[in-house]
């Protein structure tokens, strides 16, 4: 069950106050930008190699986010060209910390009794651009997405584990990166909440994306048509 402070989302950065550097750490090239387009604050982490730039949370890697929710949201989009690379570290019921990470840079899906490593397919605005389905460096156009891990799901599906909780996260070059967030809610992008209402999503656990971390829309344009929206 949540902690009444998860509930009923968690913003990660806005919770543990990423841009005062005290309880997250950066390493190399990592940068505060305002992003007019997206109407906020974005980080833009890049190096010549993945480890070589990096914000991480929580600062020591001795200490755990506690983290409960079951999906993770991150709001990030990969350099143009570039190659980045994402850690999650997560602990299991049986207090075991495994690493699910993913990359541009893996060609193929691997695991091991402690690391799972998910290749990463970037999705581009004009389809044709990009060789669909295969791993590689972010096509020009690629988009700002919404990547959500159903964590509980990923650890017993590849490793017959339990989930317990998030224990750090590590996001390395080359990427922007508006927002890291956790919740047990299923948040549906590009739906409103009247829509929501009418179509009675809740009872599935479904509900629409909240403000702070929503991409934002222009007026007759649709989510689908600016964004990538990926589950896991």
């Amino acid at each position: 069950v949540l902690a009444a402070w998860q509930r009923p989302y968690l913003n990660i950065f806005k919770h543990f106050r990423v841009e005062e550097w005290k309880r997250s750490a950066k390493e190399g090239d990592v940068a505060a930008l305002m992003d007019t387009r997206l109407k906020g604050t974005i980080y833009r982490i890049r190096g010549s190699n993945p480890a070589s730039s990096y914000l991480q949370l929580p600062r020591a890697g001795t200490q755990s986010l506690g983290l409960t929710g079951r999906y993770l949201y991150l709001l990030f989009r990969p350099l143009p060209h570039k190659h980045f690379l994402v850690h999650l570290d997560v602990t299991t019921e049986e207090n075991q910390v495994i690493r699910i990470s993913f990359s541009n840079l893996f060609k193929e899906f691997k695991s091991t009794a402690t690391w799972l490593q998910f290749p990463f397919v970037c999705g581009a605005a004009s389809e044709g651009t990009a060789r669909r389905g295969v791993p590689g460096a972010a096509p020009a156009d690629v988009r700002w997405t919404c990547l959500v891990l159903d964590l509980p799901s990923i650890l017993a599906l590849y490793l017959s584990r339990r989930y317990s909780h998030l224990r750090g996260v590590k996001l390395c070059s080359n990427l922007l990166v508006k927002n890291l967030c956790t919740s047990d809610l299923l948040f549906e992008p590009g739906v409103t909440l009247a829509e929501a209402r009418l179509g009675d999503l809740s009872c599935r656990g479904v509900a629409p994306m909240p403000r702070e971390l929503a991409f934002p829309v222009p007026k007759g344009k649709k989510w689908h048509e600016l964004y990538d929206y990926i589950r896991y």
